[in-house]
């Protein structure tokens, strides 16, 4: 029912009338105040509208210099994100979004941008799923449903070392928010290598009572042969040595099967994106220098929230095969993005690598 009071609509429910207020924010309107946008008389496109003046596409985008960290939004509630669009150039592990909820000083969102919008090798693939769609040729779109009480504050920090161009936009509503609706969260990983016989952690930490919605992982393989046979596991509310759910194999969890394989007459890996779950990215080697393959899954959990009342950690493990029919520990570059919704506050996530640890190369 929350479509009613214009937190989220749907189509059952876009032709009823709310009173929520729809506004947006962009390098045309900064604040997303009302009857201010495209007012500029300055910016990145000032040069090109000189014919035209005022009106005329004059402050397109931002520049973000090396180091800067830039606020995209800063909204006061309550209300909730309801899409947001990001057109970044540069690296995109270099680029840092971080949002904030509630005047919280530590973040409930802290991850680089490629893979927030599940395109975490710097490269673009085409995602074509629920809550994030990547479309030509760098348009990252998310439409995850962030409501929030007091305060949003989004903010975009460049790591790199040379400046980046950002287009951007924040579409809103400000709207009451039901009591028992939680915050959303992500948070970015990565361990490269992976140590032998070690289990890659998603996420840890998490305390509150709310429910995880989805994964994302950049999977780099660094051995030959099928490299997913590991299972991933959720331990919640007070599990220890094992967990409630276990999985059976990591194309399983991604709603594939059989290596995602169709042979190799027919191409060999499958990409495929859908609604809730996908395989959109399959980085092949050159034969040169790009030696190595690379995976891009996602996998939603729209329609089966895992839900938990007082703690949660996720792992997986990375396995592949070796003679005699034996698993074989893998030592993989992986990282990923677990993405939550849960009561506030947040615990501190760990501090995020430098620039150099998280490059793509």
């Amino acid at each position: 029912m929350a479509g009613f009071n214009g937190l989220g609509m749907n189509l059952g429910n876009l032709s009823r009338l709310s009173t929520a207020k729809t506004r947006s924010i962009s390098a045309e309107n900064f604040t997303g105040e009302k009857g201010k946008g495209g007012m500029a008389t300055e910016g990145t496109g000032a040069n090109a509208a000189r014919d035209l003046g005022q009106g005329w596409k004059i402050s397109p985008c931002v520049r973000l210099k090396a180091g800067e960290t830039f606020e995209m939004a800063n909204i006061e509630g309550p209300g909730a994100i309801q899409h947001i669009w990001l057109t970044p150039s540069g690296h995109w592990r270099f680029q840092i979004l971080r949002i904030y909820w509630d005047n919280a000083k530590t973040p409930s969102v802290e991850c680089p941008v490629g893979d927030f919008f599940a395109c975490g090798w710097n490269q673009y693939a085409q995602v074509s799923s629920l809550p994030v769609c990547v479309n030509p040729g760098r348009a990252l779109n998310c439409y995850w449903e962030m409501p929030f009480r007091t305060r949003c504050r989004m903010t975009m920090t460049n790591i790199g070392k040379e400046d980046v161009t950002l287009f951007y936009q924040v579409d809103y509503t400000l709207t009451e928010v039901p009591d028992d609706c939680a915050y959303f969260h992500a948070q970015f990983r990565r361990t490269n290598p992976l140590p032998y016989k070690e289990v890659y952690t998603i996420v840890d930490g998490i305390k509150g009572r709310g429910q995880y919605v989805g994964t994302y992982m950049a999977w780099g393989v660094n051995n030959c042969g099928w490299w997913g046979e590991g299972e991933i596991k959720f331990y919640m509310d007070g599990d220890k040595k094992f967990p409630t759910i276990c999985g059976t194999g990591t194309e399983d969890y991604f709603c594939g099967s059989y290596n995602f394989d169709v042979g190799k007459e027919n191409g060999g890996y499958r990409e495929f994106t859908t609604p809730y779950a996908g395989l959109p990215q399959v980085i092949r080697p050159d034969g040169l220098y790009a030696s190595q393959q690379r995976f891009g899954l996602y996998r939603w959990h729209i329609m089966d929230p895992i839900r938990f009342e007082k703690d949660l950690r996720v792992t997986i493990q990375s396995l592949g095969w070796r003679s005699g029919g034996r698993y074989l520990p893998n030592q993989d570059d992986m990282a990923s993005v677990a993405f939550w919704y849960q009561t506030l506050p947040t615990a501190p996530f760990p501090k995020l690598p430098d620039a150099d640890y998280l490059e793509v190369i």
